[in-house]
């Protein structure tokens, strides 16, 4: 009876101990589920992070990182395209050489830094738009915009602008941000 009372006792602590285990797996999952969808840009994420399901926010990781797999091997042919011309221009890669790469413009790029966006467009100089617009694109979503500078190098123009949240914990809404600059601009 001694013996009983011993298996019984260690079989319900195999129960627990395989319990807690499953327990903490879950929730070191839901962690890292949590991290993966952190690190995905908002502008992504259709209606909110918050509104979507964890198997959602998985399906969004993995078609995000689909996109990235697949811009990269487009930056690499750009590259090695790149690389081709400044060979066949000896060495003296100019503007035709940058070119023949096939930058489609204009071209819009949004970094959200936390407490900061920068934008960086890339025009051509027929295609022009006024950079106070996209200033007060970011002004009107509550950034205050702190440096703007553009430059042009050949049949290019290059726009950088740095803002700041001006609420922080209210923050900045950046797909909403990306979508009006895409209005904008396209």
């Amino acid at each position: 009876m001694v013996r009983t009372m011993k298996n019984s006792s260690s079989s319900e602590s195999l129960k627990l101990d395989r319990k807690t285990v499953e327990r903490n797996r879950r929730i070191h999952m839901k962690g890292l589920c949590f991290k993966l969808a952190s690190l995905i840009p908002p502008h992504h994420f259709k209606p909110s992070k918050d509104m979507l399901s964890q198997q959602d926010q998985l399906n969004v990781a993995a078609c995000y990182i689909k996109q990235l797999s697949e811009k990269i091997e487009k930056m690499k042919l750009k590259k090695e395209a790149a690389i081709k011309a400044k060979e066949a221009s000896n060495g003296n890669f100019n503007i035709d050489a940058i070119n023949m790469i096939g930058i489609r413009l204009p071209v819009i790029e949004l970094k959200d830094l936390g407490s900061s966006i920068e934008v960086i467009l890339i025009s051509g100089l027929k295609k022009n738009f006024m950079l106070y617009e996209v200033i007060s694109v970011l002004e009107e979503e509550g950034a205050e915009v702190v440096s703007a500078s553009f430059s042009t190098v050949g049949d290019k123009v290059f726009h950088s602008v740095h803002a700041q949240v001006k609420i922080s914990r209210v923050g900045v809404e950046t797909s909403r941000v990306w979508q009006r600059l895409q209005d904008l601009i396209y």
